[in-house]
C-alpha cells in the first residue's frame, strides 16, 4: 500500500516519491567547487582568473573538491534510484557527512588565518541550514527508503 503522507504532486507518474527541488539546491551548493571547476574549464582564458579569485591557495581548491564527490555521485545517481536502493539508502548518509565537513570548512579556514567575509558567513549559514533539512525533511527521508511503502 502506498504511502499517502505526501500530497498528490510529490509522486511521479509511476506512482513513485519524487525527490524535492530544495534537494537539487543543496546537491549544488554541495558540490560548489565542482560547479566553479566546470565554469573556469568552460571559460577557457579567465578560469585561471575566476580559479584564483576563490581559491587564490590551490590547495584548499583540491580539498574542495572531495566534500562535493557524495553530490556528484547522487546526481548521477539519482535517475537510478530505484535500481539501487540499498547504494541510494547509503547515499542520504554520504550526503549528511559531506555537509557536515562543510559546515565546519569555513570556520576552520578562519582558524587559519583567512579573513571573516560576508560570503564566508553566508556559507556556513547555508551550510547549517542544509544540514538540518538533510536530517528533519520527512519527505527526503522518504525518498532515500530502500523499500516504497
Amino acid at each position: 500500500m502506498k504511502n499517502i503522507d505526501f500530497p498528490l504532486s510529490a509522486y511521479d507518474a509511476h506512482g513513485r516519491l519524487k525527490l524535492p527541488f530544495l534537494f537539487w539546491c543543496i546537491l549544488l551548493l554541495q558540490a560548489r567547487t565542482w560547479v566553479l571547476f566546470v565554469m573556469a574549464a568552460a571559460s577557457r582564458q579567465q578560469g585561471d582568473t575566476l580559479l584564483n579569485l576563490f581559491y587564490p591557495d590551490h590547495d584548499n581548491f583540491w580539498l574542495g573538491l572531495l566534500p562535493g564527490v557524495p553530490a556528484v555521485v547522487a546526481f548521477l545517481v539519482s535517475g537510478r534510484r530505484f535500481q539501487l536502493p540499498r547504494f541510494w539508502a547509503l547515499m542520504r548518509w554520504a550526503l549528511i557527512l559531506a555537509q557536515t565537513a562543510l559546515l565546519f570548512w569555513q570556520p576552520v579556514l578562519w582558524l587559519q588565518g583567512e579573513p571573516l567575509s560576508g560570503t564566508g558567513l553566508a556559507l556556513v549559514i547555508l551550510d547549517g541550514f542544509a544540514l538540518w533539512w538533510l536530517l528533519a525533511n520527512r519527505r527526503l527521508r522518504a525518498c532515500f527508503s530502500p523499500h516504497e511503502d
